[in-house]
């Protein structure tokens, strides 16, 4: 089997519609980018898998048919839970489908970053990953190719499947993953659902051990091989999953127990392990990559409108990021100012936000050191969130209290470990975008000034509130910035403040609110809450 190619131009069009931007996960003969349809501009999945070179004419024919009507059919069984397919195509001997942005991460990425799960958690993905697959072996429809990198995880905890349709659309007996291939495939023999409970069993398996039952052997023959000859490492952290773990992996398909018995088992897990009241969720890193930008017009809701224009520069943001190499605001911030929302203070640079000192026409007056709760005190560490918030622990390691019902927006990345995240809520205006760099200055005023500001700049109603403040944040050197962005109909205002780690790390805090909300008490104990609750060490 052909063995997908290890680079592809970022620039290059996939069947001359699609642009890559990122490479999301990569998985044995299996890689998964962000891009965007160059017709339509919607940001999407594209994944990029290399077919048998022996057969790749005849699959070429039949296989993107059958993945599209295959996912069509799951993601209308499941909706929001299995990633719609909207095109499919061959080229030389590669085969890319498309299908709708995953909001999420990728659980592969999450265990290569953070190693293995507590049994509840682990519980709850294998819960979510039954009821997708339950739905799918009710309508005769098994996946075949389930691996870590075919499962996002949600903020929340829920999972969205990518995948169905590609078992059977070659003659190979496993396209991607080998190592979670079960036996029977691995025989090259007629699969049916028990074959998925098995690959549940290996991705349980790798969840609580921290490593797959079965290692990939570097060539899909090696590996399926030693699926289907070689015995179960015996887990030794599984705790109370053990007995599911050990029964849905074994190697005779009529052994292993059903979907009921499987179910209990999980539950039971989940009820048993401390950590399940925890509320500890998988919290995203990677997706949001390219978030959907909505247009700011028409007569909807001036909150909408706020909304959407936030979104959009989100967008404009890692565009940014896709074609520089650097996150906005880094100098090159093509942020347009109007609800820099989405466009936190960028950056590369690790900008370091600044504290505005001037507040809106008509508002109260800002403290003398910024706008309203700039000055809050930091929280000492493990004191509980304000009431009305919850601290939420982000998988790149920080932790911040975010009011309930908000969420994980959006997430842009570079290859140098650089980020932003965005949170907000649904019909809520307002967001708070997190910034990590890696190549910061030493001067966090100027990071502002000469990093951050020209991208603003250029933005249409961007107008700077007082002074790029140097202040100090938990005993490091930071600066604060506050500036109004936008047209009247959706007029913005927004906070930023960053501060310096050292060895050219930063992170700032972007805040923004419709412009005249800017002096509600809402915000103001909002914005107290992010800065006295921030901690980038997640503690």
């Amino acid at each position: 089997m052909a063995m997908v190619r290890a680079h592809v131009s970022p620039h290059e069009l996939v069947a001359g519609r699609y642009r890559l931007f990122e490479v999301v996960l990569r998985e044995t003969n299996r890689v998964c980018w962000s891009g965007e349809d160059a017709t339509t501009g919607r940001p999407c999945l594209v994944t990029q898998i290399a077919l048998p070179e022996d057969r790749a004419g005849e699959t070429g024919r039949r296989a993107p048919g059958r993945v599209i009507r295959t996912g069509e059919a799951m993601a209308s069984l499941c909706p929001g839970r299995i990633a719609a397919v909207s095109d499919a195509v061959v080229v030389d001997g590669t085969l890319w489908t498309v299908s709708e942005w995953v909001g999420g991460v990728p659980l592969g990425d999450l265990l290569d970053r953070r190693g293995a799960f507590g049994h509840a958690r682990a519980a709850r993905v294998g819960l979510e990953l039954l009821a997708v697959l339950e739905a799918a072996h009710a309508h005769g429809v098994t996946h075949g190719e389930l691996s870590p990198g075919q499962v996002f995880v949600r903020e929340e905890g829920s999972v969205v499947v990518t995948g169905f349709g590609l078992a059977g659309a070659t003659l190979a007996p496993r396209l991607t993953a080998p190592a979670y291939a079960s036996p029977e495939q691995a025989r090259d023999e007629r699969i049916g659902p028990a074959a998925d409970l098995w690959t549940l069993g290996a991705i349980l398996y790798t969840m609580v051990e921290g490593r797959p039952p079965f290692r990939d052997r570097g060539r899909p023959g090696a590996t399926l091989r030693g699926v289907d000859r070689l015995p179960l490492r015996t887990p030794v952290r599984a705790g109370p999953l053990t007995e599911a773990v050990q029964g849905l992996l074994r190697k005779n398909s009529r052994e292993r127990p059903t979907r009921p018995v499987v179910r209990a088992a999980l539950v039971r897990a989940l009820a048993e392990d401390s950590d399940a009241a925890s509320g500890e969720g998988i919290r995203p890193g990677p997706r949001g990559r390219y978030a959907v930008a909505r247009s700011a017009g028409g007569d909807r809701p001036r909150g909408t409108v706020v909304a959407g224009i936030a979104l959009a520069l989100v967008t404009v943001a890692v565009t940014v990021l896709a074609v520089t190499g650097r996150l906005p605001g880094t100098g090159d911030d093509d942020a347009t100012g109007a609800g820099q929302r989405p466009s936190s203070p960028t950056t590369g640079t690790g900008e370091r936000p600044s504290a505005p000192a001037a507040p809106p026409t008509g508002s109260a007056p800002s403290s003398p050191t910024g706008p309203p709760g700039a000055s809050a005190s930091p929280a000492p560490p493990g004191s509980p969130p304000p009431a009305g918030f919850r601290r939420y622990d982000a998988p790149e390691g920080f932790s911040v209290a975010l009011p309930e019902g908000w969420r994980r927006l959006d997430t842009a990345r570079v290859p140098d470990g650089a980020y932003r995240v965005v949170f907000g809520a649904s019909g809520d205006p307002r967001t708070l975008a997190v910034t990590y760099s890696r190549r910061a200055g030493d001067d966090p005023v100027a990071v502002w000034r000469d990093d951050v500001e020209p991208g603003l700049a250029r933005s249409g109603g961007y107008r700077r509130i007082g002074d790029i403040r140097a202040t100090t944040y938990r005993g490091r050197e930071a600066a604060d910035m506050e500036w109004l962005a936008g047209d009247d109909g959706a007029r913005v205002r927004a906070f930023g403040r960053g501060f310096l780690l050292g060895g050219g790390r930063s992170f700032s805090l972007r805040w923004t609110t419709p412009a005249g909300d800017w002096g509600d008490t809402g915000n103001e104990r909002a914005l107290a809450a992010f800065l006295g609750t921030f901690r980038e060490g997640g503690s």
